[in-house]
């Protein structure tokens, strides 16, 4: 099998995003878990650019102990100097400097020529090459840059002593065809002597993920990357799409060192540290991903996975399927469901609760399992074992944030208070003291169903218990009772 580097630029390109810095204690923290996922090589920073990026840089260095630490510069011996002084703890250590090479660059943003333009990329990979031996070279804008100049600015570089030469689509301008031929044009017409070529695609028309791997069969063998695809504009190449591509198709003969099962805990953590929600249908790791609603498709995967999963989510860190219930399901999925309630149904009794189904079906868009237990005729009492008596909370800027509960569990009434990070926090707080179970908010999401401030806001979370997770909805125009109540409504269903 070929080695396929991954080389994540999460902590740069990543976290050039607006609203997604991150300070270096979280850095750190993403960089360890890169080094657990498995990546090659970690792009810590831009170290000229500022203080912190220099000292993330630094600290990154110090903490990961196999990954290549990479450190971005222009083509100034500046930020050559700068970028080396941050790299001196780094056990393995890259510099990654560059310019740009398309006429839009040369003549726009340098007001140079190509011949000069050739010099000064040269003259950098020299510079680089008095402090570290891993040079990698980026040739900006390579996507609208004429191949027959972009071979000469990569042998240039590489007969300048480049390790590595990134072909950036930077733009995300490239067509999957094109870009391909783009690398092989490379690969057939420059001596590469040890070097490699680099993917780097963004997302402007939705092509990064085929760029790179168009790329990767060309004869790229570095595809950079960041996590759930984050990045500046439209975002770049996502990780987990490459990774979980090569990994599908084995005829291509290539591997990468990924730990895949280390994927969506990864992608998680991204999304909470950064802020940025994963969209539902996002590929690998949306909530959706391995959701399935079609009659046509639940009884196939119930069948056989094969059917309609190319990936096991197990694979990727995920336990395991969705069944999601809605109007489309067929007999087959109410069924498993059913049996997964432990309700046990002849074929005359399913067909007369299927009935049933597909009547609330068309007044709700999915089905939960209280709905489930009605349409079976069985008690739910169990289901509303835990209710909200009341809710109190005061709340504010420069005063303490502090909830008070009532709770009726089973005709017992019981009450606490609690102070927290916010009401909601407070809240939770305060339920947990009455409950005493040790559980873990895995996900919390609010979704305003209209507009306006005075809408309903609907609340999803996913709560922890005993190694299961269990889910809550509720939906209010009070966000912090919604909170409270899908919270509840959570615990209700792993109350035995």
């Amino acid at each position: 099998m070929d080695k396929l580097f991954i080389f994540d630029t999460t902590l740069r390109d990543g976290e050039q995003v607006p609203g997604c810095q991150l300070n270096t204690i979280e850095k750190i923290e993403v960089a360890k878990a890169l080094e657990t996922l498995g990546v090659d090589v970690i792009e810590a920073g831009f170290p000229v650019s500022s203080p912190g990026d220099f000292n993330s840089v630094v600290e990154i260095s110090k903490a990961v102990t196999w990954p290549t630490i990479c450190a971005l510069t222009r083509a100034v011996e500046k930020d050559i100097d700068v970028a080396a002084e941050a790299l001196k703890y780094a056990k393995k250590k890259r510099i990654h400097t560059g310019i740009g090479t398309s006429d839009y660059h040369i003549k726009y943003k340098f007001n140079s020529t190509q011949d000069e333009i050739v010099e000064r990329a040269i003259a950098a990979v020299k510079y680089a090459k008095r402090y570290v031996e891993d040079v990698e070279f980026y040739a900006e804008d390579a996507g609208r840059t004429d191949n027959v100049y972009l071979a000469r600015v990569v042998q240039a570089v590489i007969n300048a002593g480049a390790t590595v030469v990134n072909i950036p689509d930077t733009t995300g301008y490239c067509f999957p065809h094109e870009y391909g031929a783009k690398i092989k044009y490379l690969i057939d017409n420059v001596d590469m002597k040890n070097a490699i070529l680099s993917t780097h695609c963004h997302q402007d028309l939705g092509m990064a993920t085929a760029n790179s791997i168009s790329g990767v069969i060309n004869g790229a063998r570095q595809v950079e990357v960041t996590i759930n695809g984050i990045g500046e504009r439209a975002g770049n190449t996502s990780l987990e799409e490459v990774v979980m591509a090569i990994k599908s198709h084995k005829e291509l003969g290539i591997d990468t060192n990924i730990n895949t099962q280390r994927i969506y805990p990864m992608s998680r953590m991204i999304s909470s540290l950064m802020n940025m929600p994963i969209q539902p249908n996002k590929a690998i790791v949306g909530r959706n991903a391995f959701a399935h609603s079609s009659g046509i498709h639940q009884d196939g995967v119930l069948k056989n996975l094969s059917t309609y999963e190319i990936i096991d989510p197990k694979d990727v860190g995920i336990d395991d399927n969705a069944i999601v219930l809605t109007a489309r399901s067929g007999r087959a999925a109410l069924n498993n469901r059913l049996n997964i309630l432990g309700i046990e149904v002849n074929d005359d009794e399913l067909a007369e609760i299927y009935d049933r189904f597909l009547e609330l079906a068309d007044k709700k868009k999915d089905i939960n399992d209280e709905d489930i237990f009605i349409l079976a005729g069985k008690e739910t009492d169990k289901m509303h074992r835990i209710k909200l008596d009341y809710l109190q909370v005061t709340s504010g800027i420069g005063i303490r944030n502090i909830a008070n509960v009532g709770l009726d569990i089973a005709g017992e009434k019981f009450e606490a208070s609690a102070s927290g990070n916010g009401p909601v926090d407070a809240a939770i707080g305060a339920i947990k003291q009455i409950i005493k179970r040790q559980t873990v908010i895995q996900e919390f999401l609010i979704q305003a169903i209209n507009k306006g401030s005075d809408d309903i806001g609907k609340v999803h979370m996913q709560v922890e218990y005993d190694g299961v997770n269990y889910y809550g909805f509720s939906a209010n125009t009070d966000i912090v009772a919604a909170s409270a109540e899908a919270f509840i409504n959570a615990i209700n269903k792993f109350v035995k």
